[in-house]
């Protein structure tokens, strides 16, 4: 857009000191009433020094110089001295004839009074002495007089009357460079005052925009906070305001209170939130006691191969923040923060683990070889920390503290509605723990854990000897919706359970059921055991295998000499065989992980003793053939060496 022509011009603020001539432009004083100028007159160095020292003697006396010099010992101090004292004298008459020099400020002031007087007297003299010199003119006074006085009794007017004129007097045209001069001033004055003016109108306009603005938004976002059922409570009165009888109490604004209903007065004091009022605010959110920690949940084991494993839960939170989600994340903040409360109390009297607890760390060693860890620490440094693997049980500790959080809750109003509100509960019972719940079901996953592995070793050593094996294994009986209701309803949790299947042979089945955290029972087809460590267990498995194996050997035996009229049964820990006078033992052995070995034995005619036939061995490299496999071909060679006169052998496994 161009400018205005009044911009373009550009001129100086120099006071002009010269006409168009080129001659000194003199210092103009007063114009008199018919036009004249009085412009200053310049007068020498001499005439001014001379000047002065008049008004010197006027204004001080003849005697100044004299009382400044102080001849014989009469100084201006002892004059002042002695006319202060005269004037306190209250004996002085002579007081009222003391002279006063009037100052110029006093002089000044009776001009600007007296001058408006004088000027007026000056116009009635001139109207006066025109009128005067009007009536002398005439031809016959008289009758002048008597005409203007009287106009009508006149019969015809005086041609010699003259009529009174008025002077007119014209100001002078200024000079061109004067008159530039004061073009310059005005034009400057007029625009810079007009600049303030549109900058002052434009920087209210603007004031009132913003103001208008950040009040519409302030409640657009306190609707959307109150659609989101989110808690809006009175802000307290400022400070000054009056308490008193009468006055006006009420709350000018509102705060957002974002904690939950049954958390300690200390948390929900801090659990506060106030919208931004003022313009230059970046956040629409004020949070005056936020200290922006999250809770983090680490687990450190050991996994089969003796290597450590640490893991840790992942956080989720937005990037683009609304006002609800911001809330929301305020609230978990300060939830977790009750969490990290609970976790400390609670750590210091745990019955089957031990803890260390700090400020913002709490380690407990919850079980063999695991290691749980609670952290408070800030969410920049978590999102920058978190490296790791992820594993499922750390998210699934961190959901559950929140559900076991709300059930403590939930017990707690239950307790306070029932005793009411402005009495304690007369129960002696504690509210539900948060913490032990954990324990136990890391303790139960270890344990559950240790049961796989060994089950697992059991069937792989089967399954590695050619005898089929499947091994089913559910360490949690009940269904996510029954876990998560048991954990909502009720002070007790009922212990969560589960249970394995050990299948050898599509014939013997080994059924071991668990609950936590750590109780274990066997089924077998003959009685039910309690277990109570994993070297019993261990025992007990074998027991079973050996005696499947032994059961199977035993029904593979009769199949093979039954044309013969064999026997076969099972003594003790070995199977035995008999036929034609040929006696067969076997019997089995056990290595590392349950590997399965397997000797057979033949018991020589006549010295009822026991020789060797046969090893079969499934340590090392796998064997070429299965279990069954090989006791089939040493009953066929034990057999043939019966035939032909060679001494009975008993087989041992």
């Amino acid at each position: 857009m161009e400018e205005p022509p009044w911009k373009k011009i550009k001129l100086s603020l120099e006071r002009p000191y010269k006409d168009d001539n080129g001659k000194p432009i003199p210092v103009l004083l007063d114009i008199t009433q018919e036009g004249q100028h009085i412009y200053e007159t310049k007068e020498s160095s001499t005439a001014r020094l001379g000047d002065h020292l008049r008004r010197i003697f006027i204004e001080r006396g003849v005697d100044f110089f004299e009382r400044r010099t102080g001849q014989d010992g009469y100084t201006l101090n002892t004059e002042l001295a002695e006319a202060e004292d005269t004037i306190d004298s209250p004996d002085d008459t002579n007081s009222d004839s003391v002279k006063k020099t009037m100052s110029p400020e006093e002089l000044f002031k009776m001009r600007m009074e007296l001058l408006p007087q004088l000027f007026v007297a000056l116009g009635e003299m001139s109207h006066a002495k025109e009128l005067l010199t009007s009536l002398l003119s005439s031809i016959n006074p008289q009758q002048s007089l008597t005409s203007l006085l009287q106009p009508e009794q006149a019969s015809e007017p005086s041609p010699t009357t003259h009529n009174l004129s008025a002077t007119l007097v014209n100001k002078p045209p200024p000079i061109v460079s004067v008159e530039a001069f004061n073009a310059q001033l005005t034009i400057g004055g007029k625009d810079e005052a007009l600049r303030k003016a549109a900058g002052l109108f434009k920087t209210a306009a603007e004031s009132m925009e913003r103001s208008r603005i950040q009040g519409e938004k302030y409640w657009v976002n306190a609707l959307k906070i109150r659609r989101a059922n989110w808690g809006l409570i009175p802000a307290p009165l400022p400070l000054g305001s009056a308490t008193g009888k009468g006055a006006d109490k009420t709350s000018k604004d509102f705060l957002i209170s974002y904690g939950l209903e049954e958390s300690p007065p200390l948390l929900r004091r801090r659990a506060v939130a106030q919208m931004a009022a003022y313009n230059n605010s970046s956040e629409d959110l004020v949070f005056p006691h936020r200290q922006r920690t999250r809770l983090r949940v680490s687990v450190s084991s050991i996994d089969a191969s003796r290597n450590v494993l640490h893991v840790t839960n992942t956080l989720d939170s937005p990037e683009q923040l609304t006002l609800d989600g911001e809330l929301r994340i305020a609230q978990q903040e300060i939830v977790e923060q009750e969490l990290f409360s609970l976790l400390v109390k609670e750590a210091g009297a745990l019955p089957t683990a031990t803890a260390r607890v700090s400020e913002r760390l709490i380690v407990i060693d919850a079980a063999q070889g695991a290691e749980l860890k609670f952290e408070l620490i800030e969410e920049g440094i978590f999102k920058d920390t978190h490296k790791g693997p992820s594993d499922p049980i750390c998210g699934l500790i961190y959901n559950i503290l929140h559900i076991l959080l709300l059930r403590r809750h939930n017990y707690l109003k239950e307790e306070r509605l029932r005793s009411g509100a402005a009495h304690k509960s007369s129960s002696t019972e504690e509210p539900p723990q948060v913490l032990q719940p954990i324990i136990d079901l890391l303790q139960y996953r270890v344990f559950c854990t240790r049961i796989e592995l060994e089950v697992g070793k059991a069937g792989r050593a089967l399954t590695d000897v050619g005898i089929p094996a499947t091994v089913s294994f559910d360490p949690i009986g009940e269904t996510g919706l029954e876990v998560v209701s048991q954990l909502e309803e009720g002070k007790n949790i009922s212990p969560l359970g589960g249970q394995a299947l050990l299948r050898i042979d599509q014939r013997h089945t080994v059924r071991l059921t668990f609950l936590s955290p750590s109780s274990l029972t066997a089924h077998l087809s003959q009685a039910t055991l309690a277990v109570s460590s994993v070297p019993q267990l261990c025992q007990l498995l074998m027991d079973e295998i050996e005696r499947c194996l032994l059961q199977r050997i035993c029904d593979l035996g009769r199949q093979l000499c039954n044309d013969r009229g064999g026997t076969w049964f099972i003594d003790l820990n070995r199977c035995v065989g008999r036929w034609d006078g040929c006696v067969l033992n076997f019997r089995i052995f056990y290595g590392k992980d349950f590997t399965i070995d397997c000797s057979a034995f033949q018991m020589e005619r006549g010295t009822n003793e026991e020789g060797l036939l046969q090893v079969y061995s499934s340590q090392g490299s796998p064997p070429e053939k299965s279990l069954l496999s090989w006791v089939k071909d040493t009953i066929a060679e034990a057999s043939a060496n019966d035939s032909v006169g060679n001494n009975s052998t008993a087989l041992s496994i």
